[in-house]
């Protein structure tokens, strides 16, 4: 099937990447785009993304070969039952969103379904808006695609072709089991990491003491708890039954650790860090996941007039962008003192051979 028109519905970071992916590396020629936003669509158009832009649906998306729904789930399926007997007989329709039960749930209970395909793009930043959306947001990112009974199996074809042209990986799977694998690998640990973060605030003394020294190792293992809670609060309720029962096994699991303590099983204990250290050693970093990466490297410096200056030359001059740099205060757990952030991970890798070059002692976090 060729695909010629796409309508894009939601230009926020990932619809508004979608949109730059397939102009620049589909060279598709028409991309029509609706958003609540007008500065999003004017940009857009400004831009040369977008062919047209709207602020509602209306005939000329009904006329399109792909729809990419880039909205909140509860959005979606709205948009779904405006669409399904509206879009032509050969259109695909397919989503972005994080939980794909519910959605796919709904189209599988329909008389008549669209030709629906569920999809995940496993990518992000920690920015949103079409402002902030990237061309290579898919570049090595899993991409997840979930059928429903109104699927053909061209339909598959055509997504798994366009994916892969976008640079991202396919991955063709149920929506019960992505559910539950990303309730373990995402969800849950957004849960917790803003467990940690509420808990040091429930703890900590009337100085706040906690919350000074709560930098370094604590400040990365709970980065996720500054996502945007309304985000988070449309994905909890989406996919709460998978949620639930991760989050049983974690307590479980953290029960069977507190029996360790009391029983002054060493054995135990040691067992537990190391099988989760070399579960966590084997994981790939050449992938991008779930959860954003932090992209930010440890350099072992001595404090002295000018060091900060000097590294920051370094980069600089060869066409590194700094993001951030900072001198890390708490660092109990840390190989070095001078914490550098960088927009992506080509950034950290050019970073560590030009500082290592120079006799430097680079980590990658």
């Amino acid at each position: 099937m060729e695909i010629n028109s796409v309508s894009i519905i939601g230009l926020g970071l990932i619809g508004g990447s979608l949109t730059k992916a397939l102009k620049e590396r589909l060279n598709i020629t028409e991309i029509k785009a609706v958003d609540l936003n007008k500065q999003s669509i004017n940009q857009a158009l400004a831009e040369g993304y977008i062919t047209k832009g709207y602020t509602e649906i209306n005939e000329d998306i009904y006329d399109s070969d792909l729809i990419f729904l880039c909205t909140p789930v509860k959005n979606a399926i709205e948009y779904i039952n405006k669409l399904s007997s509206k879009v032509r007989d050969n259109c695909i329709i397919t989503d972005v969103a994080s939980t794909k039960c519910e959605i796919v749930n709904f189209i599988n209970s329909m008389d008549n379904p669209p030709r629906f395909i569920g999809g995940h793009p496993m990518a992000g930043t920690e920015k949103s808006g079409f402002a902030s959306s990237l061309s290579h947001l898919f570049e090595n990112a899993y991409y997840i695609l979930t059928p429903t009974i109104g699927t053909k199996e061209e339909d598959i074809d055509v997504m798994v072709n366009i994916i892969k042209r976008i640079g991202g990986i396919p991955i063709i799977t149920d929506a019960e089991e992505h559910d539950f694998v990303t309730a373990a690998i995402s969800h849950v640990p957004h849960i917790i990491a803003s467990t940690l973060v509420n808990l040091v605030g429930k703890l900590d003394y009337p100085d706040g003491k906690m919350q000074t020294l709560a930098a370094g190792g604590f400040k990365d293992i709970t980065r996720i708890a500054s996502s945007s809670p309304e985000l988070w609060e449309n994905v909890v309720l989406s996919n709460k039954q998978k949620i639930r029962g991760v989050l049983e096994a974690f307590v479980e699991t953290l029960n069977e650790f507190k029996k360790y303590m009391d029983d002054d099983n060493a054995k135990s204990i040691n067992r537990y860090f190391r099988t989760a250290k070399e579960l966590r050693d084997s994981l790939p970093d050449n992938r991008k996941g779930l959860l954003i990466s932090a992209h930010e490297i440890i350099v072992d410096v001595v404090d002295k007039p000018g060091i900060i200056g000097e590294i920051a030359s370094i980069l600089g001059n060869n066409g590194v962008n700094i993001k951030n740099i900072n001198v890390s205060n708490s660092r109990e757990f840390e190989q070095g003192c001078l914490r550098i952030t960088l927009p992506d991970s080509d950034s950290v890798k050019n970073a560590v051979t030009l500082l290592s070059d120079r006799g430097y002692k680079v980590y990658k976090i």
